[in-house]
């Protein structure tokens, strides 16, 4: 697979810039102009991306795609063969699971394309973009509703079917106006977890790009200080979680390139401590830990999501019950199962367990496989000096550590939040997949 050095070109910078934004805040796009047009706004991109691969035309060898990748998309898409879904689209649900793994794909695409035909800093640039155009967006949207509308905003075109009257949950609120009050706020996502990602992601790039030299002293700094500031106005345990975790990579990555290639066990060991001692430690003080990150034992309600989730899940274990990425409330059984303070919720809050519901144990297998071979050869990309030929290499440069660091912030993620498989989440495990297989000899 060859991946071009010539210079971005305008129009496939602002696709490639607005695909990646739409994943990042498709809940902006739902809440501003509604299910149908953003539906069809989502379509527009998915097949200006395909169009974008077809035009540029990277060099495939089959060799360097990413078979795990393969195997869990061909997984989802047979699914619809055994679906057992009850709902509109009759016994079965087929019609549902055919979205949903149309939605699968469409989020996949672009990943891909981007994947396909940039180069590693035209990559982060894309990426860095949209979650500039997230962040920014986001706190001028906060800032103007504490200062002019002054009380919480529900979404601009309302959900069908949604009973917006009496004292209506916070989860309802595009934003709850708490920047002036020491809540949490939710930016433009309309959600503070997602947000706190968004911050914690564009913290990683826009970090990487300062130490490489890619972005002016000024505005690389403003941009990371917006990023901290937001991650610590959202104050996301989950999210918190996931940067101590990630930031512990870094360490263990900075270290491994001190050491060299032949000095690394001592590296693995520690690490292998450490993730036996940390784990250990939760489980043993699970009440002492949520108290230190200001959540109940029963993580805001996951538990109990859980536990539906897995009973669930063993009355088909092998294969599941269908792929849908997002839960369709409409459809049997997920009428009613994870609902909360009046809000239904349409995910399992942990996307080990969502694939085992909707892909069963071969599908929890096959993702497996697909994350820890990306995040090994993401360690490797990280750590090992890049080859020029056969005699020679070239000096370590910060982005190299971006597929690990990112990678890992979403994997701590997806113990807590299922986005690792839809919309962004399912996107940047495209890139990192395939580019990833793409930089190894």
């Amino acid at each position: 697979m060859r991946i071009p050095a010539a210079p971005l070109h305008p129009a496939a910078g602002i696709l490639a810039t607005l695909s990646f934004f739409t994943m990042f805040a498709g809940d902006f796009w739902r809440n501003l102009i509604g299910w149908p047009a953003y539906l069809a706004l989502a379509g527009v991109l998915a097949i200006a991306n395909v169009v974008w691969i077809f035009v540029a035309r990277p060099q495939l060898r089959f060799r360097k795609w990413p078979k795990m990748l393969l195997l869990f998309v061909l997984l989802a898409v047979a699914s619809i063969a055994w679906a057992r879904y009850q709902g509109t689209s009759g016994p079965g649900g087929h019609l549902d699971v055919t979205l949903g793994a149309l939605a699968l794909i469409a989020a996949g695409v672009a990943g891909l394309a981007p994947a396909l035909i940039l180069t590693q800093r035209q990559l982060a640039a894309v990426v860095g973009g949209a979650l500039r155009w997230v962040l920014g967006l986001s706190l001028l949207f906060e800032l103007i509703v504490a200062l002019v509308v002054r009380h919480p905003v529900l979404p601009l075109v309302r959900v069908a079917g949604v009973d917006y009257t009496g004292k209506l949950p916070g989860a309802f609120y595009w934003s709850r106006d708490q920047l002036l009050h020491g809540g949490q706020i939710q930016g433009i996502v309309g959600n503070s977890d997602l947000l706190a990602m968004c911050a914690l992601i564009g913290l990683i790039i826009f970090a990487l790009q300062r130490a490489d030299g890619l972005s002016r002293p000024f505005w690389g700094w403003f941009w990371i200080a917006l990023a901290v500031l937001e991650l610590a106005l959202t104050r996301s345990a989950t999210v918190t979680v996931a940067a101590f975790a990630t930031a512990v990579v870094l360490g263990f990555a900075l270290w491994a390139r001190m050491r060299g290639q032949r000095g690394r066990g001592p590296i693995y060991l520690s690490a292998v401590l450490l993730v036996v001692v940390v784990v250990g430690g939760v489980l043993t003080a699970w009440h002492e830990f949520t108290a230190l990150l200001g959540k109940e034992p029963d993580l805001t309600g996951r538990t109990t999501i859980w536990h539906s989730v897995i009973a669930l899940a063993q009355q088909h274990p092998a294969f599941g019950w269908g792929w849908l990425g997002y839960w369709v409330p409409w459809a049997e059984p997920f009428d009613g199962l994870a609902v909360r303070h009046g809000v239904q919720y349409l995910q399992a809050h942990n996307a080990w367990l969502d694939v085992w519901l909707q892909l069963g144990i071969v599908g929890v297998v096959v993702f497996a496989c697909l994350a820890l071979t990306t995040l090994g050869r993401a360690w490797f990309m990280a750590v090992d000096r890049p080859i020029v030929d056969a005699s020679a290499r070239h000096p370590f440069t910060a982005l190299t550590l971006l597929p690990l660091l990112v990678f890992s912030a979403q994997l701590v993620q997806s113990l807590a939040e299922s986005r690792l498989l839809i919309e962004s989440g399912w996107a940047l495990l495209v890139v990192w997949s395939v580019t990833t297989k793409a930089s190894r000899p």
